[in-house]
């Protein structure tokens, strides 16, 4: 039964947050986008771009804090493959105009077909990704 809860909770808090962003500064909680404007200084407003950052940083220890058990787990890949995965997420972030939150999580919220598409995308490439892993 508990198996459910964690991620029941979390989800609905995502939902919560993202709405709120959006209901209270008219932004989209896509992160590659809230990170790659961070250091704009032609946008006026730009001090939340920087809690937003510092807060899930900081919610990242608080949650190790509470439940270091959780965040306990082996890296199996080299620094390379982490290298090169890193890089081609950021390439797909740019080539498809965000990332999995600001599309799968605001933009299917708001109805957005193009969203859709990404985050179809997002999941075929990861599936594909696990396959190909998994024979090497």
């Amino acid at each position: 039964m508990n198996s459910f809860i964690n991620p029941l909770v979390g989800g609905v808090l995502i939902g919560l947050a993202s709405s709120l962003m959006l209901w209270l500064l008219g932004q989209v909680a896509g992160i590659s986008g809230i990170y790659s404007n961070i250091f704009n200084l032609n946008i006026k407003g730009n001090l939340w771009r920087h809690f937003f950052i510092l807060g899930m940083i900081a919610g990242g220890f608080f949650f190790k804090f509470l439940n270091p058990e959780l965040l306990n787990f082996p890296i199996t890949s080299s620094l390379g493959e982490l290298v090169f995965a890193g890089l081609m997420v950021g390439i797909g972030t740019r080539l498809g105009s965000g990332c999995t939150s600001g599309h799968g999580v605001c933009g299917l919220g708001r109805l957005s077909a193009r969203s859709l598409v990404a985050t179809l995308t997002f999941i075929l490439a990861g599936v594909i990704t696990v396959f190909i892993k998994g024979l090497l």
